[in-house]
């Protein structure tokens, strides 16, 4: 297997895609530190994979430096080693930008762009002690067909780009990559709450590949930008949406 004795640390394990994530590095004989904010979604989490022996199940708030901070206290105890971070952790309101407040905007940056920021911050110390560190950012498909409704998730979206280039630049002299995944909408339980299933079809229908995106879509990029196959690979963004964008 290409992970056996990494550790990889994935935010939002708990989440639809998280959740496929998380599966495949365990399948991979993968360490895995489990971040979510849920304790609940956590232990159900560590119910449905059995349980095993390489998970660590680890409740954090990513928006809290001194939570983040707790995060590197546990990981290091633990095995201290990270090779790996997927910062997968998410959040998607709607709100029309005339009724937003600072507040809204705010809440959504700490948890998509700053969140991101601190979950690295922490855990760089570790990751610079791999021989080949990987960071791989969850960006989204709205940075390039922005949704109504969206202005505070799609500036923090850019953000993670941004993030993303800024820190290949700068962590390159440690063998350390940093890439970013462009999803498209992808029907994970919360989406298909939060989406008329209308419009879910209605979107697959605009893209090369006419079919709803899975949180399994997005498994294969994201193991593969983690292996070395991908040690070449640093400061890119890729859009994995059935062919809906192209960049």
């Amino acid at each position: 297997m290409k992970f056996i004795n990494k550790t990889a640390v994935i935010t939002g394990a708990a989440g639809g895609i998280g959740t496929a994530i998380t599966q495949r590095f365990l399948d991979e004989g993968t360490r895995v530190a489990a971040v979510d904010i849920s304790t609940e979604a956590l232990e159900k989490l560590a119910s449905k994979m059995g349980n095993p022996e390489n998970l660590l199940l680890a409740k954090t708030n990513i928006s809290s430096e001194d939570s983040t901070q707790q995060l590197y206290q546990q990981i290091k105890d633990k095995w201290d080693s990270v090779d790996i971070i997927i910062n997968n952790a998410g959040w998607f309101p709607f709100l029309e930008f005339e009724k937003m407040t600072y507040g809204d905007w705010r809440k959504v940056m700490d948890i998509n762009l700053d969140g991101g920021f601190l979950v690295i911050k922490s855990l760089l110390p570790m990751l610079k002690q791999s021989t080949a560190g990987r960071i791989i950012n969850t960006a989204s498909g709205s940075f390039f067909d922005p949704p109504v409704g969206q202005a505070h998730y799609v500036a923090a979206k850019a953000g993670i780009i941004g993030l993303t280039r800024a820190l290949a630049v700068e962590l390159g002299d440690y063998n350390i990559t940093v890439n970013a995944i462009a999803p498209g909408l992808t029907a994970t339980p919360i989406v298909l709450q939060s989406f008329p299933g209308e419009l879910i079809d209605k979107l697959a229908e605009h893209g090369a590949i006419k079919r709803r995106q899975t949180a399994e879509d997005l498994v294969g990029i994201t193991t593969f930008l983690a292996s070395e196959d991908a040690s070449f690979i640093t400061g890119q963004t890729i859009s994995v949406d059935g062919g809906r964008s192209f960049i």
